[in-house]
């Protein structure tokens, strides 16, 4: 694990894990992952899923995907996980909607 000190030299898009969640052992549970995704993310609604805490399904919905193709919309979402894809996550389903197409059903 990182020090301190050099947790605090990560690429700015990246969101680093909670301390609380770094150095739990085991996978991470829906709402972990649902906690992640707030942090980064703070102004969007969240929904997610998982029958295993290994395999996750996300929607979230927020304004700032207004304008932005469905890869930047991921991007965005996984940068929020940061470390945590590919490590406890090892499969998500996102879909990301704007507040009016999430309207619109």
């Amino acid at each position: 694990m990182p020090s301190r000190s050099q947790a605090g030299t990560r690429i700015s898009s990246i969101i680093c894990l909670p301390r609380a969640l770094q150095y739990r052992s085991g996978s991470l549970n829906p709402a972990d992952v649902k906690r992640l995704i707030e942090q980064g993310m703070p102004s969007a609604q969240i929904e997610v899923e998982s029958d295993d805490n290994t395999h996750f399904e996300a929607l979230v919905i927020s304004a700032e995907f207004e304008g932005k193709r469905p890869l930047a919309r991921h991007q965005m979402v996984y940068a929020a996980l940061g470390t945590a894809m590919g490590r406890e996550i090892h499969a998500l389903s996102l879909r990301t909607l704007t507040p009016a197409e999430h309207g619109r059903g």
